[in-house]
């Protein structure tokens, strides 16, 4: 699954100071570290393209939605892949409705 094409084209263009580390990510969406990296490999959010930097960095909106993912997956008892098809599906709902 790949995270929606607005946070993508948002995240060519951040500066790389403003990009964090997933452990921020994951301080900051108030999630275990481990739930964050399943994310990551579901696609929720995508690492910012490669820089000098060794550590992968990510777009500070990343956080916002592991948090969401999250709370779908807690609170309507989803697994990790579910939740990301669920924000996948509703990033599209928004898109759709912002054309009207």
């Amino acid at each position: 699954m790949n995270a929606d094409r607005h946070t993508r084209s948002a995240d060519r263009d951040l500066a790389a100071e403003d990009a964090v580390e997933l452990t921020v990510v994951a301080r900051q969406a108030r999630v275990k570290i481990v739930h964050v990296r399943r994310y990551l490999a579901f696609g929720l959010f995508e690492p910012q393209p490669a820089a000098a930097a060794e550590t992968p960095r990510f777009h500070p909106s990343s956080a916002a939605r592991v948090a969401r993912a999250e709370r779908l997956r807690r609170d309507l008892g989803l697994n990790h892949a579910g939740a990301v098809l669920v924000c996948e599906l509703l990033d599209r709902i928004s898109e759709l409705e912002a054309r009207r």
